[in-house]
Protein backbone atom coordinates (compact mmCIF):
# COMPACT_ATOMS: atom_id res chain seq x y z
CA UNK A 1 0.00 0.00 0.00
CA UNK A 2 1.41 3.47 -1.09
CA UNK A 3 0.20 7.05 0.60
CA UNK A 4 0.35 10.21 -0.56
CA UNK A 5 -0.49 13.28 1.68
CA UNK A 6 -2.13 16.62 1.18
CA UNK A 7 -2.03 19.30 3.97
CA UNK A 8 -4.61 22.06 3.90
CA UNK A 9 -3.39 24.75 6.12
CA UNK A 10 -5.90 26.89 5.18
CA UNK A 11 -8.76 24.75 7.94
CA UNK A 12 -6.05 22.06 9.92
CA UNK A 13 -7.12 19.77 6.26
CA UNK A 14 -5.31 16.74 5.68
CA UNK A 15 -5.65 14.77 2.76
CA UNK A 16 -4.46 11.21 2.04
CA UNK A 17 -3.95 9.27 -0.89
CA UNK A 18 -4.40 5.82 -0.76
CA UNK A 19 -3.44 3.37 -3.26
CA UNK A 20 -4.17 -0.41 -2.75
CA UNK A 21 -3.61 -3.20 -4.85
CA UNK A 22 -5.81 -4.64 -7.51
CA UNK A 23 -8.07 -1.27 -6.12
CA UNK A 24 -9.21 2.61 -7.33
CA UNK A 25 -7.88 5.21 -5.35
CA UNK A 26 -9.26 6.43 -2.02
CA UNK A 27 -9.22 9.83 -0.93
CA UNK A 28 -9.62 10.81 2.73
CA UNK A 29 -9.62 14.19 4.04
CA UNK A 30 -9.82 15.98 7.51
CA UNK A 31 -11.48 19.35 7.34
CA UNK A 32 -11.32 21.49 10.57
CA UNK A 33 -14.94 22.82 9.65
CA UNK A 34 -17.01 23.12 12.69
CA UNK A 35 -17.46 21.87 16.62
CA UNK A 36 -18.25 18.30 15.98
CA UNK A 37 -16.48 15.27 14.01
CA UNK A 38 -17.82 14.46 10.25
CA UNK A 39 -17.18 11.27 9.15
CA UNK A 40 -18.27 9.65 5.76
CA UNK A 41 -18.13 5.63 6.20
CA UNK A 42 -19.41 3.85 3.36
CA UNK A 43 -21.03 7.04 2.20
CA UNK A 44 -22.81 7.72 5.36
CA UNK A 45 -21.91 10.48 7.31
CA UNK A 46 -22.29 10.78 11.26
CA UNK A 47 -21.83 12.70 13.79
CA UNK A 48 -18.82 12.41 16.21
CA UNK A 49 -17.29 14.97 18.80
CA UNK A 50 -13.39 14.43 19.29
CA UNK A 51 -11.16 17.59 20.05
CA UNK A 52 -12.94 19.76 17.74
CA UNK A 53 -11.34 18.36 15.10
CA UNK A 54 -13.42 17.37 12.17
CA UNK A 55 -13.21 14.87 9.72
CA UNK A 56 -14.57 14.65 5.66
CA UNK A 57 -13.73 11.04 4.33
CA UNK A 58 -14.15 10.68 0.65
CA UNK A 59 -14.16 6.83 0.30
CA UNK A 60 -14.49 4.06 -2.75
CA UNK A 61 -14.17 6.56 -5.21
CA UNK A 62 -15.83 5.77 -8.98
CA UNK A 63 -13.11 4.92 -11.09
CA UNK A 64 -13.68 7.62 -13.37
CA UNK A 65 -12.77 10.04 -10.79
CA UNK A 66 -8.62 8.13 -10.46
CA UNK A 67 -6.45 10.68 -10.01
CA UNK A 68 -8.81 13.34 -9.87
CA UNK A 69 -9.59 14.59 -13.41
CA UNK A 70 -10.84 12.62 -16.43
CA UNK A 71 -10.31 15.14 -19.31
CA UNK A 72 -13.31 13.34 -21.29
CA UNK A 73 -15.92 14.87 -19.95
CA UNK A 74 -16.73 18.63 -18.98
CA UNK A 75 -18.60 18.52 -16.37
CA UNK A 76 -15.38 17.08 -14.64
CA UNK A 77 -14.07 20.69 -14.37
CA UNK A 78 -17.30 21.51 -11.55
CA UNK A 79 -17.02 18.33 -9.55
CA UNK A 80 -13.28 18.73 -9.57
CA UNK A 81 -13.65 22.08 -8.38
CA UNK A 82 -15.41 20.64 -5.86
CA UNK A 83 -12.98 18.35 -4.71
CA UNK A 84 -10.66 21.42 -4.75
CA UNK A 85 -12.77 23.07 -2.50
CA UNK A 86 -12.81 19.80 0.03
CA UNK A 87 -8.89 19.83 -0.55
CA UNK A 88 -7.16 23.54 -0.06
CA UNK A 89 -10.61 25.51 0.77
CA UNK A 90 -10.68 28.42 3.59
CA UNK A 91 -13.35 27.86 5.98
CA UNK A 92 -15.53 31.38 6.12
CA UNK A 93 -18.40 32.71 8.16
CA UNK A 94 -21.09 33.77 5.77
CA UNK A 95 -24.36 36.18 5.89
CA UNK A 96 -26.66 33.26 6.50
CA UNK A 97 -25.01 31.79 9.67
CA UNK A 98 -24.31 28.84 7.70
CA UNK A 99 -20.55 28.92 6.94
CA UNK A 100 -19.29 28.14 4.33
CA UNK A 101 -15.84 26.45 2.94
CA UNK A 102 -14.52 28.94 -0.40
CA UNK A 103 -11.75 29.22 -2.96
CA UNK A 104 -11.58 32.53 -4.79
CA UNK A 105 -11.14 32.88 -8.69
CA UNK A 106 -12.17 29.81 -10.37
CA UNK A 107 -13.30 28.92 -14.31
CA UNK A 108 -15.17 26.40 -16.17
CA UNK A 109 -15.47 26.29 -20.47
CA UNK A 110 -18.38 24.50 -22.10
CA UNK A 111 -18.50 23.62 -25.36
CA UNK A 112 -22.22 24.61 -26.87
CA UNK A 113 -21.72 23.77 -30.10
CA UNK A 114 -22.81 19.53 -30.20
CA UNK A 115 -24.55 19.55 -26.74
CA UNK A 116 -25.92 21.65 -23.23
CA UNK A 117 -24.37 21.75 -20.44
CA UNK A 118 -26.80 20.88 -17.95
CA UNK A 119 -25.10 18.69 -15.61
CA UNK A 120 -25.97 15.15 -14.79
CA UNK A 121 -24.45 13.61 -11.79
CA UNK A 122 -27.61 14.96 -10.40
CA UNK A 123 -31.13 15.80 -11.66
CA UNK A 124 -30.98 19.47 -12.79
CA UNK A 125 -34.53 21.34 -12.88
CA UNK A 126 -35.11 22.41 -16.38
CA UNK A 127 -38.29 23.77 -16.36
CA UNK A 128 -37.14 26.23 -13.49
CA UNK A 129 -33.84 26.70 -15.55
CA UNK A 130 -36.30 27.86 -18.16
CA UNK A 131 -38.70 29.66 -16.75
CA UNK A 132 -36.69 31.56 -14.64
CA UNK A 133 -35.24 33.12 -17.60
CA UNK A 134 -37.89 33.80 -19.19
CA UNK A 135 -39.23 35.84 -16.55
CA UNK A 136 -35.79 37.79 -16.22
CA UNK A 137 -36.29 38.21 -20.04
CA UNK A 138 -39.89 39.54 -19.52
CA UNK A 139 -38.13 42.66 -17.15
CA UNK A 140 -39.99 40.75 -14.25
CA UNK A 141 -39.66 40.86 -10.28
CA UNK A 142 -42.66 39.43 -8.91
CA UNK A 143 -41.64 35.89 -7.58
CA UNK A 144 -44.90 34.90 -7.39
CA UNK A 145 -45.45 34.57 -11.35
CA UNK A 146 -42.88 32.00 -10.84
CA UNK A 147 -44.92 29.90 -7.85
CA UNK A 148 -47.51 29.87 -10.19
CA UNK A 149 -46.24 27.97 -12.36
CA UNK A 150 -45.36 25.53 -8.89
CA UNK A 151 -41.40 27.22 -9.69
CA UNK A 152 -40.45 28.25 -5.58
CA UNK A 153 -36.88 28.65 -6.37
CA UNK A 154 -37.86 32.72 -5.34
CA UNK A 155 -40.20 32.11 -2.48
CA UNK A 156 -37.96 32.17 0.44
CA UNK A 157 -36.39 35.96 -0.50
CA UNK A 158 -39.45 37.36 -0.82
CA UNK A 159 -41.68 36.22 1.81
CA UNK A 160 -43.43 38.95 4.33
CA UNK A 161 -40.95 37.60 6.99
CA UNK A 162 -38.00 37.81 4.98
CA UNK A 163 -38.65 41.55 3.29
CA UNK A 164 -39.41 42.90 6.98
CA UNK A 165 -36.35 41.48 8.22
CA UNK A 166 -34.02 42.93 5.67
CA UNK A 167 -35.42 46.64 5.75
CA UNK A 168 -37.81 46.00 2.81
CA UNK A 169 -41.10 46.28 4.71
CA UNK A 170 -42.75 48.96 2.53
CA UNK A 171 -42.37 45.96 0.07
CA UNK A 172 -45.47 43.59 -1.41
CA UNK A 173 -45.05 39.96 -0.26
CA UNK A 174 -43.13 38.80 -3.41
CA UNK A 175 -41.74 41.91 -4.24
CA UNK A 176 -37.87 40.89 -5.10
CA UNK A 177 -36.98 44.74 -5.77
CA UNK A 178 -35.04 45.42 -8.88
CA UNK A 179 -32.79 42.39 -9.77
CA UNK A 180 -32.08 40.63 -12.73
CA UNK A 181 -34.52 41.15 -14.59
CA UNK A 182 -35.17 44.62 -13.90
CA UNK A 183 -31.23 45.71 -14.54
CA UNK A 184 -31.40 43.71 -18.30
CA UNK A 185 -34.58 45.59 -19.34
CA UNK A 186 -34.46 48.98 -17.30
CA UNK A 187 -31.10 49.82 -16.21
CA UNK A 188 -31.20 53.24 -14.42
CA UNK A 189 -35.00 53.48 -14.03
CA UNK A 190 -36.10 54.34 -10.48
CA UNK A 191 -37.77 51.16 -9.29
CA UNK A 192 -41.15 51.63 -7.53
CA UNK A 193 -42.55 48.25 -7.25
CA UNK A 194 -43.35 45.12 -9.16
CA UNK A 195 -46.64 46.16 -10.59
CA UNK A 196 -45.38 49.42 -12.15
CA UNK A 197 -45.03 49.65 -15.71
CA UNK A 198 -41.47 50.43 -16.84
CA UNK A 199 -41.94 50.66 -20.24
CA UNK A 200 -39.39 52.47 -22.25
CA UNK A 201 -37.37 53.61 -19.31
CA UNK A 202 -34.16 53.25 -18.49
CA UNK A 203 -31.55 51.06 -20.72
CA UNK A 204 -32.25 47.81 -21.92
CA UNK A 205 -29.43 46.03 -21.97
CA UNK A 206 -30.14 42.80 -23.57
CA UNK A 207 -32.13 44.67 -26.42
CA UNK A 208 -28.69 47.10 -26.45
CA UNK A 209 -26.86 43.31 -26.68
CA UNK A 210 -28.54 41.87 -29.48
CA UNK A 211 -28.44 45.16 -31.60
CA UNK A 212 -24.95 45.12 -30.91
CA UNK A 213 -24.25 41.47 -32.53
CA UNK A 214 -26.56 42.12 -35.34
CA UNK A 215 -24.88 45.59 -36.15
CA UNK A 216 -21.35 45.70 -34.72
CA UNK A 217 -20.57 41.71 -33.98
CA UNK A 218 -16.51 43.07 -33.49
CA UNK A 219 -17.53 45.37 -30.73
CA UNK A 220 -15.93 44.35 -27.66
CA UNK A 221 -18.22 46.02 -25.42
CA UNK A 222 -21.22 43.82 -25.68
CA UNK A 223 -21.83 43.40 -22.41
CA UNK A 224 -25.09 42.93 -20.17
CA UNK A 225 -24.44 43.53 -16.12
CA UNK A 226 -27.47 43.20 -13.67
CA UNK A 227 -25.19 44.95 -10.71
CA UNK A 228 -25.95 48.66 -9.74
CA UNK A 229 -24.84 49.70 -6.76
CA UNK A 230 -27.51 52.25 -6.47
CA UNK A 231 -30.25 49.55 -5.96
CA UNK A 232 -28.16 47.20 -4.16
CA UNK A 233 -30.26 48.07 -1.29
CA UNK A 234 -34.16 47.96 -2.67
CA UNK A 235 -33.24 44.63 -3.66
CA UNK A 236 -33.99 41.29 -1.52
CA UNK A 237 -31.07 39.67 -2.65
CA UNK A 238 -27.74 41.28 -4.72
CA UNK A 239 -27.04 40.00 -7.73
CA UNK A 240 -24.84 36.87 -7.60
CA UNK A 241 -24.08 36.46 -11.60
CA UNK A 242 -23.23 39.90 -12.14
CA UNK A 243 -21.81 40.27 -15.80
CA UNK A 244 -22.43 38.52 -18.95
CA UNK A 245 -20.37 39.36 -21.94
CA UNK A 246 -20.53 38.12 -25.76
CA UNK A 247 -18.18 37.63 -27.91
CA UNK A 248 -18.72 36.52 -31.90
CA UNK A 249 -16.25 34.77 -34.10
CA UNK A 250 -16.52 32.83 -37.16
CA UNK A 251 -20.56 32.90 -37.25
CA UNK A 252 -20.75 31.52 -33.44
CA UNK A 253 -21.67 33.54 -30.26
CA UNK A 254 -19.82 33.20 -27.06
CA UNK A 255 -20.45 33.87 -23.85
CA UNK A 256 -18.56 34.62 -20.18
CA UNK A 257 -20.29 35.02 -17.05
CA UNK A 258 -18.55 36.88 -14.67
CA UNK A 259 -19.95 35.92 -10.82
CA UNK A 260 -19.45 37.07 -7.65
CA UNK A 261 -20.46 34.07 -5.71
CA UNK A 262 -21.02 30.63 -6.89
CA UNK A 263 -22.63 28.38 -4.38
CA UNK A 264 -21.67 24.97 -5.79
CA UNK A 265 -24.30 22.77 -4.53
CA UNK A 266 -27.03 24.41 -5.50
CA UNK A 267 -27.04 27.98 -7.35
CA UNK A 268 -24.22 26.87 -10.23
CA UNK A 269 -25.30 24.04 -11.64
CA UNK A 270 -28.46 26.15 -12.65
CA UNK A 271 -26.23 29.00 -13.20
CA UNK A 272 -24.39 26.95 -15.77
CA UNK A 273 -27.38 25.90 -17.67
CA UNK A 274 -29.51 29.50 -17.37
CA UNK A 275 -26.83 31.31 -19.63
CA UNK A 276 -25.64 28.85 -21.71
CA UNK A 277 -29.42 28.47 -22.41
CA UNK A 278 -29.55 32.81 -22.95
CA UNK A 279 -26.34 32.01 -25.48
CA UNK A 280 -28.44 29.77 -27.61
CA UNK A 281 -31.67 31.99 -27.66
CA UNK A 282 -29.50 34.88 -27.97
CA UNK A 283 -27.18 33.19 -30.60
CA UNK A 284 -30.66 31.92 -32.48
CA UNK A 285 -32.37 35.72 -33.05
CA UNK A 286 -29.14 36.97 -34.33
CA UNK A 287 -28.57 34.01 -36.73
CA UNK A 288 -25.41 32.73 -35.42
CA UNK A 289 -24.23 29.49 -33.73
CA UNK A 290 -23.93 28.69 -30.64
CA UNK A 291 -20.35 28.75 -29.52
CA UNK A 292 -18.71 28.59 -26.10
CA UNK A 293 -19.95 29.39 -22.71
CA UNK A 294 -17.18 30.13 -20.08
CA UNK A 295 -18.09 30.70 -16.87
CA UNK A 296 -15.68 32.79 -13.83
CA UNK A 297 -16.90 32.77 -10.47
CA UNK A 298 -15.05 34.84 -7.34
CA UNK A 299 -15.94 33.19 -4.23
CA UNK A 300 -16.37 30.20 -5.01
CA UNK A 301 -17.71 28.44 -2.03
CA UNK A 302 -19.41 24.64 -0.89
CA UNK A 303 -22.12 25.60 2.08
CA UNK A 304 -21.08 23.28 4.94
CA UNK A 305 -24.67 22.22 5.33
CA UNK A 306 -24.19 20.86 1.66
CA UNK A 307 -21.10 18.71 2.78
CA UNK A 308 -22.70 15.33 2.85
CA UNK A 309 -24.59 15.59 -0.31
CA UNK A 310 -21.59 17.00 -2.19
CA UNK A 311 -19.30 14.12 -1.08
CA UNK A 312 -21.93 11.80 -2.91
CA UNK A 313 -22.31 13.79 -5.92
CA UNK A 314 -18.10 13.87 -6.52
CA UNK A 315 -18.16 10.12 -6.61
CA UNK A 316 -20.79 9.53 -9.66
CA UNK A 317 -19.55 9.09 -12.95
CA UNK A 318 -20.74 11.42 -15.53
CA UNK A 319 -23.24 10.91 -18.63
CA UNK A 320 -23.55 12.44 -21.79
CA UNK A 321 -24.85 15.58 -21.80
CA UNK A 322 -28.26 16.49 -23.80
CA UNK A 323 -28.57 18.45 -26.93
CA UNK A 324 -30.91 21.46 -27.41
CA UNK A 325 -33.16 21.60 -30.01
CA UNK A 326 -35.07 25.14 -30.47
CA UNK A 327 -38.51 24.28 -32.19
CA UNK A 328 -39.54 26.92 -34.27
CA UNK A 329 -38.04 30.69 -35.94
CA UNK A 330 -37.96 32.74 -33.88
CA UNK A 331 -36.57 36.83 -34.27
CA UNK A 332 -37.88 38.26 -31.04
CA UNK A 333 -36.25 36.89 -27.77
CA UNK A 334 -39.29 37.64 -25.55
CA UNK A 335 -41.36 35.07 -27.98
CA UNK A 336 -39.83 32.22 -26.56
CA UNK A 337 -41.79 29.70 -24.55
CA UNK A 338 -40.82 26.54 -22.30
CA UNK A 339 -42.14 24.50 -25.42
CA UNK A 340 -40.30 26.12 -27.56
CA UNK A 341 -37.13 24.16 -26.47
CA UNK A 342 -36.94 20.46 -26.31
CA UNK A 343 -34.20 19.17 -24.57
CA UNK A 344 -32.96 15.47 -26.04
CA UNK A 345 -31.05 12.87 -23.98
CA UNK A 346 -30.83 13.84 -20.65
CA UNK A 347 -30.51 10.92 -17.85
CA UNK A 348 -28.89 12.27 -15.27
CA UNK A 349 -28.82 10.35 -11.77
CA UNK A 350 -31.26 11.12 -8.97
CA UNK A 351 -31.69 14.55 -7.87
CA UNK A 352 -29.88 15.25 -4.78
CA UNK A 353 -31.44 17.23 -1.59
CA UNK A 354 -29.69 20.74 -1.06
CA UNK A 355 -31.23 22.93 1.99
CA UNK A 356 -31.37 26.56 0.97
CA UNK A 357 -29.35 29.28 2.79
CA UNK A 358 -31.32 32.05 3.24
CA UNK A 359 -28.96 34.46 1.57
CA UNK A 360 -25.79 34.42 -0.15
Amino acid sequence: MEMFSLRNNNIDTEIHIIKKEKAPFSIVGKMDISDNKITDDNRNIKEKNRNNINTITLKNMDRSMQNGIDEAHEEYQYLNIIKDIFHRGAKRGDRTGVGTISLFGTQMRFNLRDSFPLLTTKRVFWRAVVEELLWFIRGSTNSKELSHKNIHIWNANSTRQFLDDNGLSHREEGDLGPIYGFQWRHFGAKYVDMNTDYKNQGVDQLLNVIHKIKTNPNDRRIIMSSWNPTDLHEMALPPCHCLAQFYVCNGELSCLLYQRAGDMGLGVPFNIASYALLTYMIAHVTDLKPGEFIHSLGDTHVYLSHIDALQEQIQRRPRQFPTLKIKRKIDDIEKFTFEDLELVGYHPHPKSEFPMPMAI
